[in-house]
C-alpha cells in the first residue's frame, strides 16, 4: 500500500537520525517505527478521498500528505496507552511496556519508560507536521489547510482531557458521546476529509457535506470500538477485553448500561469498574449485566443510525462516482468490522 511505503520509509529515516545522535536512543527509535508498523490507514484514506471527491486527480504528493494523518493517530495511540496503562496494542506490547522491558534492572524503570513513551508520542506528532509540510504539494495548497491542523490538534486534546475529567464519574450517555466526537470522530473521519478537500480547493458547500458525512461516521467508528473493546476477540482486536473496565473509561456502552440499571446492577458495575485487578470473572459479570440490559443492542442501533445518516449525506454530495463509491465502502469498513 502506498501509505505504508511512505510511512515506513519516512519513519525509518527519522529513526536513523535519532540513532546517529546516540546509539542509546535505539529503543526509542524502535518504538517510533513500531508505532506506524501496522494499522487500518482509514485516516489517510479519508484524506485521500476528500481530495479526489473535490475533483483532483491521483497524486503521490497528496498520498504523502494523507500519510501524515496516520502519524497523528500513532501519536494519539501512544499517549492513550500511557494514560490508560494499557499493556497490549495490535497484539504487541505498548510503547511504555516495551521500553520498560529494555530498562529492566535500572532504578525507576517504570516511570522512565512512561516518560520515554510520552516523548515518542510527542515526536510522532511533530513528524506528522513535518511529513505534511514536506509532502511536495504546492505551498499555497498547504497554507489553505494549515488552520485545520490547529483545529485537529485542539479538538483531539480536548477530547482526551474530557475523557480524563469524566473518568470515574457517574456515566452519562450525552457526555460519553461528546468525548467520542472530540477524542475520535473528528480526527478519524471529519478532519482528514476536510484537510483533503481544502487542499484540493473544495468550496464551502462540499466541506459542509464532508462534515455531515464525517461526524456521524466517526462516532459510529468509536461506538464500534467500544463494543469490540469489551465483547470482541482479543486475537482480532489486539487488545485486552479488560482495558476499558480497568481504566473505567466513560464509554457510551457503560453509560447506556448505567442508564437503565437498577441499584443492584449499578453497585455491581461500580465495584468492578476501575479495578486494576479485574479478571475474567469480573469481565464476564459486567458483560452479563450489559447483555441482560440490552446495552450492546442499543449501541448497535446508534451505530446503524449514524452510518445511515452519513450515507444519506454522501448521497446529497455532487462528487465523482469513484469517490462516492470509495467513501461508501469506507463507511462500512469503519463501522462494520471485527477489529
Amino acid at each position: 500500500m502506498r501509505v505504508d511505503e511512505v510511512l515506513s520509509r519516512f519513519v525509518a529515516q527519522e529513526a536513523d537520525h535519532l540513532i546517529a545522535i546516540d546509539p542509546d536512543l535505539g529503543p526509542v527509535a524502535d518504538q517510533v517505527e513500531a508505532a506506524v508498523a501496522s494499522g487500518k490507514r482509514l485516516r489517510a484514506a479519508f484524506c485521500y478521498w476528500g481530495w479526489r471527491a473535490a475533483g483532483q486527480p491521483d497524486s503521490d504528493a497528496l498520498v504523502r500528505a494523507a500519510a501524515s494523518m496516520e502519524l497523528v493517530h500513532a501519536a494519539a495511540v501512544v499517549h492513550d496507552d500511557i494514560i490508560d496503562e494499557s499493556a497490549v496494542r495490535r497484539g504487541r506490547p505498548t510503547a511504555h511496556v516495551a521500553l520498560k522491558a529494555g530498562l529492566r534492572g535500572r532504578p525507576r524503570a517504570a516511570p522512565t519508560a512512561r516518560a520515554l513513551a510520552m516523548l515518542v508520542g510527542d515526536l510522532l506528532m511533530s513528524l506528522a507536521g513535518q511529513l505534511f509540510a514536506g509532502s511536495g504539494l504546492p505551498t499555497a495548497y498547504l497554507a489553505r489547510a494549515r488552520p485545520l491542523w490547529a483545529t485537529l490538534a485542539r479538538e483531539l486534546i480536548a477530547g482526551e482531557c474530557l475523557e480524563l475529567l469524566r473518568t470515574g464519574g457517574e456515566p452519562d450517555t450525552a457526555q460519553s458521546l461528546q468525548v467520542i466526537r472530540y477524542k475520535t470522530a473528528k480526527y478519524t473521519v471529519e478532519q482528514p476529509l476536510l484537510i483533503g478537500g481544502v487542499l484540493a480547493g473544495a468550496g464551502q458547500e462540499l466541506t459542509e457535506g464532508y462534515s455531515r458525512y464525517g461526524l456521524p461516521l466517526g462516532e459510529a467508528f468509536q461506538l464500534r470500538d467500544d463494543l469490540l473493546g469489551l465483547f470482541g476477540d482479543p486475537a482480532l482486536t489486539g487488545k485486552a477485553n479488560t482495558d476499558d473496565l480497568r481504566a473505567h473509561r466513560p464509554t457510551a456502552l457503560l453509560a447506556e448500561t448505567w442508564r437503565v440499571a437498577d441499584g443492584a446492577d449499578r453497585e455491581r458495575l461500580r465495584a468492578l469498574s476501575g479495578r486494576r485487578d479485574v479478571g475474567r470473572d469480573g469481565l464476564e459479570a459486567v458483560r452479563e449485566v450489559m447483555t441482560r440490559l440490552r446495552a450492546p443492542d442499543r449501541i448497535e442501533g446508534m451505530i446503524t443510525a449514524r452510518v445511515e445518516e452519513a450515507t444519506r449525506a454522501l448521497d446529497d454530495l455532487d462528487i465523482p462516482v469513484p469517490a462516492s463509491r470509495a467513501l461508501t465502502d469506507l463507511a462500512h469498513a469503519a463501522a462494520i468490522r471485527r477489529h
